[in-house]
């Protein structure tokens, strides 16, 4: 396989990627999200194919991998919250509800084009005040779409049906067939 970019700045898809056993450089995109109008999933595929697009225009000769992961909660869509007060809102919405995770994933080789969305239903715990206070004071779900990170260690989840890897932010089995079709 040609050279592979990760088009994110993200600490948990470099995890995820490096344990999957792929070697692979970190060029963040400088894509600018911006949805409107669009679903969870439309948006999850659009940011991540803006991302992988924006790479490889100037790594055309590389393999670029972009993803996106925004999550929905009776249609409302939840990117990173702005601050503690927007991840506080966030976390006691989901409380004691099912919600949905989308990742959008993109890769772009000089021959082909693939694209995905991987769905995760998830469903919270209902959230006392204190565990979501100390949560959201632990700084952990501010850089986190829907304020919550599944592998943070706090007591959130009740259950998933799907990817964990999807909630963690990378689908890896989706992302390992995509890549092994573009030659890895």
């Amino acid at each position: 396989m040609s050279r592979l970019i990760l088009a994110s700045n993200s600490p948990r898809r470099r995890e995820l990627l490096r344990e999957a056993g792929f070697s692979f450089t970190v060029e963040p995109s400088r894509f600018e999200e911006r949805a409107g109008g669009l679903s969870a999933r439309e948006t999850a595929e659009a940011f991540a194919r803006g991302k992988a697009e924006e790479v490889f225009s100037r790594f055309p000769s590389a393999v670029v991998l972009g993803a996106d992961t925004v999550v929905s909660l009776e249609g409302e869509i939840f990117g990173k919250p702005k601050d503690e007060k927007d991840a506080f809102r966030m976390l006691r919405l989901l409380s004691g509800k099912e919600h949905e995770v989308f990742t959008g994933v993109f890769v772009c080789s000089p021959e082909k084009r693939l694209s995905c969305v991987v769905e995760t239903r998830v469903k919270f715990l209902p959230l006392d005040e204190e565990t979501v206070t100390r949560y959201v004071k632990s700084g952990l779900p501010l850089d986190k779409a829907g304020a919550y990170g599944i592998q943070d260690g706090y007591p959130l989840v009740e259950r998933i049906e799907g990817s964990y890897s999807n909630v963690v932010g990378l689908p890896v089995e989706e992302v390992r067939a995509m890549l092994m079709a573009v030659g890895g």
